[in-house]
């Protein structure tokens, strides 16, 4: 699992699979609680729940659509290199002589690996000469040089990776079994277990956030220094960044209100007992 810089990942998701995936959530949950159920509500969903739902969507569309918009009106604007010319003078600039820059398959799939030692760029971007694919052919490689550098928050996301791995398959499992409405599951035990994996998953999205804008940081003082920035103004590339890195914000804001939600409902449910 690379870091990456995937325009959107994680917050643009489209809106039935979504919705879809948050109901299932809240049915499932439900037959963990004692006495099953979170109460009355449109579709057996607690008001509370269809609040969180319908605001992290919004949030989620509009900041998604504000950064495909960006992206497609920087794409517009010639740069004289393209994204994989831009990403290995940056690389070289800073002294890094042990990274790749490659092409892979896919739109805005965009990401470092520093597994592989690999800035990957999407094909639109590796290939093309615009603001756009600049900007973020510079944040890619800005996570190059936080690795280098030994960044600490970097290193701290890497790894949290297997325990995130871990945690996501057990949510799978738990949704899986409550779906079947295997009762061995049906117990308060599970919602602990629930919410103990959720909290992992929501910590690795707060722990992305420094990890981001870190990078974006370090891609527009190399694009000014670089002298880039006169030919792409520092402004666009800014932009640019910006709302591409507020799709992560989004989705660790809209992990967190789920996270105090089941926590309500698990502390609830003990009060009741």
């Amino acid at each position: 699992m690379g870091v990456g810089f995937e325009w959107g990942a994680g917050c643009n998701v489209p809106v039935a699979r979504y919705s879809n995936t948050m109901i299932s959530e809240m049915h499932v949950l439900a037959q963990y609680l004692p006495g099953g159920g979170y109460g009355h509500g449109f579709l057996g969903v607690s008001p509370i729940y269809w609040l969180i739902f319908i605001t992290s969507m919004l949030a989620s569309l509009g900041v998604s659509a504000m950064m495909k918009h960006r992206f497609r009106q920087y794409s517009e604007i010639p740069m004289p290199l393209t994204g994989a010319q831009v990403a290995e003078l940056m690389l070289r600039q800073n002294g890094i002589t042990d990274v790749q820059v490659v092409s892979v398959p896919g739109d805005l799939t965009d990401h470092y690996d520093p597994t592989t030692k690999t800035v990957n760029l999407s094909e639109g971007v590796f290939a093309s000469n615009s603001v756009a694919s600049a900007a973020v052919a510079a944040h890619e490689c800005g996570h190059a040089v936080q690795h280098q550098q030994a960044y600490a928050w970097l290193g701290f996301r890497t790894k949290m990776v297997p325990a995130v791995n871990l945690a996501s398959n057990m949510l799978n499992m738990l949704m899986i079994a409550g779906f079947l409405g295997l009762r061995f599951f049906h117990s308060p035990i599970m919602l602990w277990l629930w919410v103990a994996f959720f909290t992992v998953t929501t910590l690795f999205a707060f722990v992305t956030l420094p990890v981001e804008f870190d990078a974006s940081r370090r891609a527009l003082a190399w694009i000014d220094r670089s002298g880039l920035g006169a030919r792409m103004e520092h402004e666009n590339a800014r932009k640019a960044l910006f709302w591409a890195a507020m799709t992560y914000v989004v989705a660790a804001l809209g992990s967190l209100a789920q996270l105090l939600y089941y926590v309500s409902l698990l502390l609830g449910g003990q009060r009741r007992d």
